[in-house]
């Protein structure tokens, strides 16, 4: 508590000394070396964890770290030289904007405050190349930049297209382009998501900037440390590096012939595996691409084959297609029609009801005014009765209609529940062996499965509640009389009703078929067109019918052919013949000894 109470009252006399107006440059700088070193210090060595990155929070919201800024970015005739001081104050400041912790001021910190930061830092790393003490002053402003990256690899994007940053890049000294090759280093190295945090134009543009070091500078340490970069990008970006390095043609080519012989033969052989390895993928990817356009070709054949097809039978797909749209323009026409119809008669209903509303309201007071003064208020009175006893009518409506709906919702589901059990215990007894399965209950009495003991009892048992409940207006005789009656009358309709009904269905059955052969007789061919499957087609099944009508068929051949002389006696002729309208008419034209019926001709 001590310790945050004397970085408060250093912090305040500090930012008390900054606000003078007589400090130059050289002494803001150096009181604010002097100061932060101090703070930072302190809270590195407490055993608090947390010590340090208050402290940088501090600096912060307090403004320190904005009046660090201001002066760095103060033009070199201002700074008088100092590049000492300037590159201490840059390391310093990088240092407390890593770990800080800004709060609610979070998005104000990283899209103003940070970019800020860096664009000053790489202009006074711009300022130190052309200076003859550079190399360890820019040393320092560069690490100040790669650890701020390392921490916000958002700021990657503006570090790579900064015009400070390439004015850097355009230098011809080998110990700036190594610096900046070493800063990319540094930072993948410190933060290994960095590379996977990029986007894919933030590495592209890393990746061209690399490239373009191998192909323009011919030292060793910067070849060396370009392809050092180039082998962790690819272990950290994997398949995603292979997509951006079909934009450098011939690179391996260029790595075999200016790079081998360099002392680092084995880091080149990798490299250039990896891009040979990127190529076989393009061709690969070349090949499937064409087989994929051969694919499209094939298929844009067979698309116009179909669009010609299509196309000869258009004039009929369009008449078809504008006749249903007339039919369906036609419908929502009537459509709207009917509805502004019944809009209309709804209106109507509406002002006609409003208007008969008003008459009987007009009426009513009018009547009032006829009224004697006396009479007025038990006529009101009786018309509330009545306005009353129609709410309560409507209401008592409305709830027994729902309690009748409620009651039919709770049967319905009640039976449902009951058919839901039934068909479980219909399961489970159809699961169940049939030694285990309970005997069925007798559901009449004298049924077999009924024994005389249990029948004994269950009499006992009427005769016991016939006594305690004899009934005042009925005999005991006459119901004992009208039992025996009823039992009577249950087992004759038992006993009888099943002879019945195989009587009544032998009935049916006859019919159908007499039916079917009068149907067949009648649709029956000519004996000259006749077939031999269509002649047993009419045979009947039963034998005494076949054997009599085979007998009175024969005889009706043979009496054909009696001389006319024979006949004039014969007296069965007559009688078969006076017993064929009748048979006519009972079966309906049914074929009777060899003659044919009804139309009928053989």
């Amino acid at each position: 508590m001590e310790l945050m109470e004397d970085e408060e009252a250093v912090m305040s006399e500090l930012m008390r000394q900054l606000e003078d107006e007589g400090l130059s440059p050289e002494e803001q700088m150096v009181l604010l070396n002097e100061t932060l070193n101090k703070v930072l210090n302190s809270a590195a060595v407490q055993t608090d964890s947390g010590a340090l990155t208050r402290a940088k929070t501090r600096f912060y919201h307090s403004g320190v770290l904005s009046h660090c800024v201001r002066v760095l970015s103060l033009s070199p005739s201002r700074l008088r030289g100092n590049w000492a001081s300037a590159a201490t104050l840059a390391h310093l400041t990088s240092s407390s904007c890593v770990g800080a912790e800004p709060g609610r001021r979070s998005e104000a910190f990283h899209r103003l405050f940070l970019p800020s930061v860096v664009d000053v830092l790489l202009s006074l790393a711009g300022q130190l190349v052309s200076r003859s003490e550079a190399p360890p002053l820019l040393r320092t402003v560069m690490d100040a930049v790669g650890w701020l990256l390392s921490a916000h690899p958002h700021l990657t994007a503006q570090v790579l297209s900064s015009a400070h940053y390439e004015q850097i890049q355009m230098s011809d000294d080998v110990t700036v382009s190594l610096l900046c090759i070493q800063m990319w280093i540094q930072t993948c190295t410190v933060n290994r998501d960095f590379l996977s945090q990029l986007s894919d134009e933030s590495a592209l543009l890393l990746l061209n900037d690399t490239v373009a070091q191998l192909a323009l500078s011919s030292d060793a340490a910067v070849g060396g440390a370009s392809i050092k970069l180039m082998l962790l990008m690819a272990n950290r970006m994997g398949l995603r590096l292979r997509s951006l390095l079909f934009n450098f043609k011939g690179l391996d080519s260029l790595l075999e012939k200016d790079w081998r012989g360099r002392g680092f033969e084995q880091e080149v052989d990798q490299l250039i595996a990896v891009i040979q390895q990127e190529e076989t993928a393009s061709r690969q990817s070349e090949a499937s691409s064409e087989r994929v356009r051969a694919a499209c070709v094939i298929q844009a054949a067979w698309r116009s084959v179909l669009t010609r097809r299509r196309v000869k039978s258009l004039s009929r797909a369009v008449s078809a297609l504008q006749r249903r749209y007339r039919a369906r323009r036609r419908r929502l026409q009537q459509q709207e029609a009917a509805q502004q119809w019944e809009e209309q008669l709804r209106y109507q209903v509406c002002v006609r009801r409003q208007q008969a509303r008003r008459r009987l309201h007009q009426k009513q007071r009018e009547l009032l005014q006829l009224l004697p003064a006396d009479q007025v208020r038990p006529y009101l009175e009786e018309c509330e009765r009545r306005a009353a006893v129609v709410i309560q009518s409507a209401w008592r409506s409305f709830r027994d209609r729902r309690r009748y709906g409620d009651a039919l919702r709770d049967a319905a589901r009640r039976q449902r529940a009951a058919r839901t059990l039934q068909r479980a215990g219909r399961r489970l007894l159809e699961k169940r062996p049939a030694a285990q399965a309970p005997p069925p209950t007798p559901l009449l009495i004298g049924q077999e499965g009924l024994t005389e003991s249990r029948r004994a009892e269950l009499k006992q048992q009427v005769e016991e509640y016939i006594q305690a409940h004899r009934s005042t207006r009925v005999s005991v005789e006459a119901c004992a009389a009208l039992h025996e009656e009823v039992q009577q009358l249950l087992q004759a309709e038992l006993q009888g009703g099943a002879q019945r009904r195989r009587e009544e269905q032998q009935v049916e059955a006859l019919l159908a078929q007499t039916h079917t052969h009068l149907e067949l007789l009648r649709d029956a061919p000519p004996l000259s067109v006749v077939t031999a499957m269509q002649a047993e087609s009419f045979l009947s099944q039963s034998a005494s019918i076949a054997a009599r009508g085979r007998d009175a068929h024969i005889a009706a051949l043979q009496a054909s052919r009696l001389p006319w002389w024979r006949t004039l006696g014969d007296t069965n002729t007559g009688a078969e013949s006076g017993h064929l309208p009748e048979l006519e008419a009972e079966l309906g034209g049914l074929f009777i000894g060899g003659l044919a019926l009804d139309g009928v001709k053989l």
